[in-house]
């Protein structure tokens, strides 16, 4: 592949891959597309984010607490393999020209898009929200929280949002800055999900660094001190970080491509636009449906889409068919502070299993797990082919006459 480090003067045979979004699911299918077609000049491959630097959203409840996260450079992980990365924030894009418009004045064209513009908190569902909560977005939106809870000397710090990242972000919270309250409010109980020893052991973990936790309740309102629940009861907080519910770009829907309720881009097996095939959707900016149903979004499930997406696209320049995206769940690792920790193990469709891991070998489980993307990235770029193995889920995923 050439080295395509100018803005124009492409070569006109080259087949033109633009990749919106530099997440997990994004990095993924860059480094291993550029990877695979290195050798061959008749492939550019450009990758487009609003940021140089590589977000770790996994570590940013670490980062809204002031504990400083490795500085990850987007360019120097694509050194090497001939893809381009562009800085710039997409603002429109037009499948029926095959074109990307980057911050207004800059066009990109394309023969093969790979959309992961993924998913951003979602602050319009409840009022008060955008106005008085901080989320977790990105790192701007953790390195501002973190300034804010610096600032406080004591007070209540409310958590909305009882998934995995609100638990998390509690935890955190209340071990870094122990002489805050900590209240994580939700309407699902934390850890309801797991297994009944998985839960227990969240359960008392919570429980010994402080944490209050109320399930079962709908935040109404966030007001400029306080949070206001279904029935009038408020709850005082000095600062509210928002985990609750989750939206997409608007990009894709006004482009005009299929999308489903969430705004999420439908997809087929191959992981292609179900209204427009020279568009892949990945990670969170795509519904794709396995037997068990539509895949939510994580990291571990992120990255090979990403990858599919780049195996996909070199078969159908090779003449072939791809071949359809199958994937299964394996573990759940949530981090307790950052000396205890929980996983529950699952089985494909995401039920839990029997088997979890607690406190010291769950930590370092955790961390080799939150770890793991960056040099997986750096393993692609010297053996394309390493990228390529993941859980693909058994009878769970297997689509009925096929093997």
């Amino acid at each position: 592949m050439k080295n395509a480090q100018h803005e124009t003067g492409t070569a006109a045979h080259a087949h033109r891959v633009v990749i919106l979004g530099a997440g997990y699911a994004g990095m993924a299918a860059a480094v291993q597309l550029a990877a695979r077609a290195k050798r061959r000049d008749d492939v550019d491959v450009t990758l487009v984010n609003a940021q140089e630097r590589f977000t770790e959203r996994m570590r940013l409840h670490m980062a809204a607490t002031g504990q400083q996260l490795a500085v990850l450079s987007i360019a120097e992980l694509l050194a090497g393999t001939g893809a381009r990365f562009v800085r710039g924030r997409v603002t429109a894009v037009d499948p029926e020209a095959k074109t990307v418009r980057i911050d207004d004045d800059q066009v990109l064209p394309y023969d093969t898009l790979v959309y992961g513009l993924g998913t951003t908190t979602d602050t319009s569902a409840v009022p008060g929200v955008e106005e008085h909560a901080h989320t977790l977005s990105g790192a701007e939106d953790a390195e501002f929280l973190a300034e804010r809870l610096a600032r406080l000397g004591s007070g209540t710090v409310v958590v909305a949002g009882s998934g995995l990242t609100g638990v998390e972000s509690a935890a955190e919270i209340a071990e870094q800055h122990p002489y805050l309250d900590v209240v994580l409010l939700g309407r699902q109980e934390p850890g309801s999900t797991m297994n009944a020893r998985a839960k227990t052991y969240l359960d008392a973990a919570l429980h010994r660094l402080g944490v209050q936790v109320r399930s079962g309740v709908e935040v109404a309102k966030v007001l400029p001190g306080a949070v206001e629940l279904a029935g009038g009861e408020t709850v005082a907080a000095d600062a509210v970080l928002w985990t609750r519910g989750t939206r997409t770009s608007p990009l894709a829907a006004a482009a005009g491509l299929a999308v489903d309720e969430h705004g999420r881009i439908v997809t087929d097996t191959a992981l292609r636009s179900v209204s427009h095939p020279d568009v892949y959707a990945i990670g969170d900016a795509a519904a794709i449906r396995q037997v068990y149903g539509v895949m939510h979004g994580t990291c571990q499930g992120g990255m090979p889409t990403g990858v599919h997406a780049a195996l996909s696209i070199e078969r159908v320049l090779r003449g072939r068919q791809p071949k359809p995206f199958r994937f299964g769940y394996y573990h759940t690792p949530v981090s307790l502070g950052r000396h205890d920790a929980v996983v529950q193990f699952t089985r494909p469709d995401d039920t839990p299993r029997r088997f979890c891991l607690t406190g010291r070998m769950a930590v370092r489980y955790k961390e080799t797990v939150t770890a793991s993307p960056w040099p997986t990235y750096g393993r692609m770029k010297k053996m394309p082919a390493s990228g390529a193995f993941w859980p693909r889920g058994g009878r769970f995923t297997r689509i009925s006459g096929n093997r």
